[in-house]
């Protein structure tokens, strides 16, 4: 026969069993039995964390009792991992400049989609572009949940939606030559996954930048960049270890890919716009360390070219003029190696 349910508290050590006792005969632990039989833990109903990403680091479990040295010291040993994470990765990350690449000389187009400290990342690599290589901006462009004003302030519940990443995406009339990167640390950003959904649709080429392998980005993606960093010093702020993986990986997509197109000579910027007095003296200095030429000589050949530093790189090295340099340049198909002789 089963024993009644018994109803009572320790009353000093003796267990009161008689009738159901009133809250205050024993008010200290009434809310230990009330959660007992009615509520179980909250952890206990808890998802199992499967990102890497968002669990805690047992190395920095009391960083709040660190001085301010041993927090800098501690996450400089942090850092010290990224780079052998995306070490991994470079099969893949040189399949998806190989993408890029036969994309752009098809006139497909590089898009980076990111929301939050991801988005802004992209942002970042896609504004470089253009002044670094002498690209059209719309050959390499970013879409960041929430729009411009997510770019300098958190515009909350912006990525949590697959229908505006879907939206934002179908706007740019995708076609099969271009390149999507959902750059999306977690690897489960809505915003992200909906534009990758919809690249798919279009057969464009589909790339994933995450720190968590395992996770719905991989499923969409042709070609999945993973470095796993690990768990971050603050647990799930991935602006940190995830986030500097995430930079490396987009600046040597994008330089790789431009390096590729020729977009540089040697391993000088030969496409530079120079929009200032500063690039003006790199434009110049690029010019002489590439010539072997003078200033003087150099500056007067800038000047006739119109500041076009691949056809004054063939009139100095080549010794011709503005009209015999850009019809070289043109019969290389642009490639300024060819132009000069030199491939």
């Amino acid at each position: 026969m089963a024993r009644p349910a018994v109803y009572g508290c320790v009353r000093g050590n003796t267990l009161a069993s008689s009738a159901p006792f009133r809250a205050t005969e024993c008010p200290a632990i009434l809310p230990n039995v009330y959660n007992a039989l009615v509520s179980p833990s909250p952890k206990k109903f808890l998802p199992i964390e499967e990102r890497p990403t968002e669990r805690r680091n047992p190395n920095s479990t009391d960083i709040d009792r660190f001085s301010a040295e041993e927090i800098v010291r501690l996450m400089n040993e942090e850092d010290s991992k990224i780079a052998a994470a995306v070490a991994r990765e470079i099969p893949a990350i040189a399949r998806a400049v190989d993408a890029i690449v036969i994309g752009m000389r098809n006139g497909g187009r590089l898009f980076y989609v990111g929301a939050g400290s991801s988005g802004r990342l992209g942002v970042l690599d896609a504004a470089e572009c253009a002044p670094t290589f002498g690209t059209s901006r719309k050959q390499v462009q970013a879409l960041i949940a929430g729009g411009k004003r997510a770019v300098t302030s958190a515009v909350e519940g912006a990525e949590d939606s697959t229908r505006n990443g879907e939206r934002d995406l179908s706007a740019k009339r995708l076609t099969q030559n271009d390149v999507v990167v959902g750059v999306a640390a977690s690897g489960s950003t809505p915003y992200v996954l909906g534009a990758l959904k919809h690249a798919r649709s279009r057969k464009a080429t589909t790339v994933a930048v995450t720190a968590n392998r395992n996770m719905p980005v991989a499923r969409l993606a042709k070609i999945l960049i993973a470095p796993e960093v690990g768990p971050e010093v603050l647990a799930g702020s991935t602006r940190l270890k995830a986030g500097t993986a995430q930079k490396m990986v987009l600046n040597m997509l994008s330089t790789a890919a431009m390096v590729c197109l020729g977009h540089a000579y040697e391993n000088l910027m030969i496409d530079l716009l120079s929009t200032n007095e500063k690039l003006s003296d790199r434009s110049l200095r690029i010019l002489v360390e590439a010539s072997g030429k003078s200033v003087p000589v150099t500056r007067h050949a800038l000047r006739k070219s119109g500041r076009n530093l691949r056809v004054a790189l063939v009139m100095l090295k080549l010794n011709v003029q503005v009209a015999k340099a850009k019809q070289l340049l043109k019969s290389a198909g642009g490639n300024l190696r060819r132009a000069l002789g030199e491939s």
